[in-house]
């Protein structure tokens, strides 16, 4: 570097340090082995502030200097590349060409001289302004500044001044040009390769951060009036309905306007800040895990559909900052048409919401014209993001999937469109959802309060420290793919004119949203929030002594470790001890002390807010829960018999715990709880592979508490068994009746404050799955009876649950 470009580099620091904010984006993080190997960048534009940035980047990264030289076989290289020069002030349609084929020829050749040389290209893109390309006639300055592909230096100026704060700078997986010299060659055309291969990289990439092209709300409709299927529905209507045309498109018009978002590229800026603030308060800590995953979707062109659960108003905001953070492009967000009251409504179209009413139900304007308009949104590359759960859950449980929204989606691929639609299920998790004492209330019978202003403000006045926020994204379902293994011939039914509904769409539907929950379930997080309520519900009168409680903690974590629910599945790597103290700081449960120590509890009002996160996990620990109560049940029992018992009781709650993993997996994850119990010293097993519990007292009382984490739900399936079994044959609805009868029987006789375990939907739900997996079947009058499999079911089922519960149901 130049005595002249290192004073001009100096000058230039001050003023970017203050008007420059980077947001940093890994896409892997360098390993060990990476950074003693020498060290390349290869960046878009040469450009001063570019490279300071840059600079400023690494050296928070703990990565060589951009900026320096480095020595290979004796000889001094830049250690940046860069693909484009500035553009003159003086010829605006001329690129000066840049050194960077010759350098990256030059190293290639080194790698010709050097056997042992293994040089790494680190991809950097340094974005400023997140400002997707807009419609000429609708352009700010923002986005005038942001389109150009290579600014002059006069340009970049005012690039700083109006973006500078917005600036992302996004490090990709290293390159290794060892293979890249192995495997094509030295020559001049891999050294083109190379660099044409590193601006098609840059420009997906911009493509995932910035958007798509931004159309104006008006060009939308415009847009919808011309589709064929709105210009079909409307003269239908008029039709139908005796009304002229123009009297139906304003009705439609109308419509349009109620749904449709208008995005506002300033308003999300100023959100992401505000929310960044706001998180600061409101949260110790927001993890996110495998967003790496979304990332390279967008790179390889996917349109991403973010499917969350919904726990909370919070959601929309959490998840649409995560995003943002990640390097991604905000989504547009379907939001309930409830949330659609001033000022949230306006504010939340402006940040990409469009809004969708509760029911459709015949009304075939509107579902036609909110059908085309995501169709819409996907044809012109936007991202989406929408809640198959159709409100919040009330329980902490995922609800049964509404599948609207899913039917749209692969309605719109029938339309024709060529990218892949790919849905990326997401696991949101809190350690304080502020709605829960109002859930309770709902749950109990009282009205459910409308959204409004005042309660904005009334949320915003409780702000107080919630703890930690969870963001886990799943296994992505490319749609294309599911379609061609379940429906090889789907193709057959794209329609770009006038799309169809064939008759394997709602079967097709069915099971991917099956799918969707289950992945949403199989990426959870465990926290401490809901480990300790997870525990202490478990516990007669939800109490233990502190000691106690941390080493249940450390065992609900190392059992975990040991034998995971699924390897998607977050684990906090604090201790027991450390847990609780966190959980203890959030007022979440009550201390009391005596002569023998501290003793840890919930009161009644703490008890329902607790089982609300206990629900967010329960799934997890199913498996591990039947594998205890068996052990803790039976003085001794085969291996066989207990692996077939635990798969047989979980495959009957699979559709209530939206449960991901297949007989052989759970097979597999019984032997690992197995091992691990054994491992620790709590169960043994003969030569005869039966196993049984140790009779170390302190040990037997891990398996205790973790055993009665699934009594509710082999209750609820104790009732069901028992009434069908001892009053067959009889209606589905008399099964239903009588069964939400006992349920509220037991859980006053139990004192089970629990809202699921008297819910008729969730029985609903476990009649269905007894159904599909034969153990009930229809008589030839369509009456309920049992089959021959019921017997062995019921049989393992009561002897799981206690004999005054049993007397119960047999009372009842």
């Amino acid at each position: 570097m130049s005595i002249l470009r290192s004073f001009f580099y100096l000058l230039l620091k001050l003023p970017l340090r203050l008007l420059v904010r980077s947001k940093i984006v890994q896409d892997a993080q360098a390993s060990v082995e990476t950074q003693t190997r020498p060290i390349f960048y290869v960046v878009s534009h040469q450009s001063a502030s570019d490279l300071l940035t840059l600079q400023a980047a690494c050296k928070k990264q703990k990565l060589p200097d951009p900026l320096s030289k480095i020595k290979i076989n004796g000889k001094l290289f830049d250690r940046t590349l860069c693909l484009e020069k500035p553009k003159s002030v003086l010829s605006l349609f001329k690129t000066k060409q840049t050194t960077a084929l010759h350098q990256g020829l030059d190293i290639l050749n080194q790698h010709d001289i050097n056997k042992e040389l293994d040089a790494q290209l680190i991809p950097v893109n340094l974005i400023w302004g997140r400002v997707p390309t807009q419609e000429k006639n609708n352009a700010n300055v923002s986005s005038l500044l942001a389109e150009q592909a290579s600014p002059t230096w006069l340009r970049k100026i005012f690039i700083v001044l109006f973006l500078g704060r917005d600036n992302l700078v996004r490090y990709s997986e290293a390159l290794s040009l060892r293979d890249m010299s192995d495997n094509h060659g030295n020559d001049e055309a891999t050294a083109h390769k190379l660099l044409r291969v590193a601006r098609f990289h840059f420009h997906r990439q911009n493509i995932a951060a910035k958007g798509p092209r931004l159309i104006h709300r008006q060009q939308m409709f415009t847009a919808l009036f011309a589709n064929p299927a709105v210009m079909r529905i409307i003269k239908d209507e008029a039709k139908s309905k005796n009304l002229s045309t123009e009297q139906v498109k304003k009705q439609a018009q109308t419509m349009m306007e109620e749904i449709a978002g208008d995005y506002s590229v300033s308003l999300v800026r100023l959100g992401e800040r505000i929310l960044r603030w706001l998180w600061g308060r409101l949260y110790s800590d927001i993890k996110v895990n495998n967003s790496q995953v979304l990332r390279e979707l967008a790179q390889d062109g996917h349109e991403i559909i973010y499917v969350p659960c919904h726990r909370s108003h919070m959601d929309y905001l959490l998840l649409s900052y995560v995003i943002l953070q990640e390097g991604l492009v905000m989504p547009r967000i379907a939001a309930g048409i409830n949330l659609n009251f001033w000022p949230a409504g306006p504010i939340f179209r402006k940040g990409g919401a469009f809004f969708i009413r509760r029911s459709f139900a015949g009304n075939r304007l509107y579902s036609t014209i909110f059908r085309e308009y995501l169709g819409l949104l996907f044809e012109r590359g936007y991202s989406v993001k929408y809640y198959t759960e159709g409100g919040r859950s009330r329980t902490g449980r995922l609800l049964n999937p509404k599948t609207g929204m899913i039917s749209m989606t692969i309605q719109s691929l029938l339309r024709g469109i060529d990218r892949p639609l790919t849905l990326v299920p997401v696991y949101l998790g809190y350690e304080h959802v502020m709605e829960v004492g109002t859930y309770h209330k709902e749950l109990s019978g009282s009205e459910k309060k409308k959204e409004s202003m005042f309660g904005v403000l009334k949320a915003i006045k409780n702000l107080r420290n919630y703890g930690n926020g969870y963001v886990n994204f799943g296994e992505p379902i490319n749609i294309n793919e599911y379609l061609n293994k379940q429906v090889p011939d789907w193709k057959a039914a794209i329609d770009p004119i006038n799309p169809q509904k064939p008759n394997w769409l709602t079967p097709t539907v069915n099971g991917m949203a099956n799918q969707l929950m289950t992945g949403i379930n199989q990426c959870a997080a465990l926290n401490g929030v809901a480990l300790v309520a997870l525990i202490l519900h478990a516990c007669e009168n939800k109490a233990l002594a502190k000691a106690d409680l941390e080493k249940q903690l450390d065992f609900a974590l190392n059992i975990q470790r040991h034998a995971p629910f699924s390897d998607q599945l977050t684990i906090p790597q604090e201790t027991g001890s450390e847990l609780l103290t966190h959980v203890i700081s959030l007022n979440k449960v009550t201390i009391s002390t005596d002569s023998f120590g501290t003793i840890i509890s919930l009161n009644d009002s703490a008890s329902l807010e607790m089982r609300y996160y206990r629900n967010n996990i329960l799934h997890t620990y199913g498996l591990i829960s039947l594998v205890c109560k068996l052990l803790t049940n039976n003085t001794k029992i085969a291996q066989k018999q207990l692996t077939e018992q635990t798969v047989n009781i979980l495959a009957t709650l699979k559709d209530d715990l939206f449960l991901w993993q297949t007989p052989e997996q759970m097979a597999n994850q019984v032997e690992q709880v197995l091992v691990f119990l054994e491992k620790a010293g709590i169960a043994k097993h003969s030569k005869a592979e039966f196993w049984s519990l140790t009779d170390d007292t302190e040990q037997l009382s891990y398996t205790h508490h973790m055993a009665e984490c699934m009594d509710e739900s082999l209750q609820r399936l104790a009732i069901i068994t028992s009434l069908i079994t001892r009053l067959e044959p009889l209606t589905r609805r008399d099964l239903e009746q009588k069964v939400v009868a006992i349920a509220k029987r037991l859980a006053v006789l139990n004192n089970i404050t629990a809202p699921e375990f008297i819910d008729k939907k969730a029985q609903a739900t476990l009649i269905n799955t007894l159904r599909e997996q034969n153990y009930i079947a229809l008589n030839e009058d369509g009456l309920l009876v049992t089959t021959e499999t019921m017997k062995q079911l019921k049989m393992s089922v009561t002897n799981l649950v206690a004999i005054e519960v049993l007397q119960s149901i047999a009372r009842s």
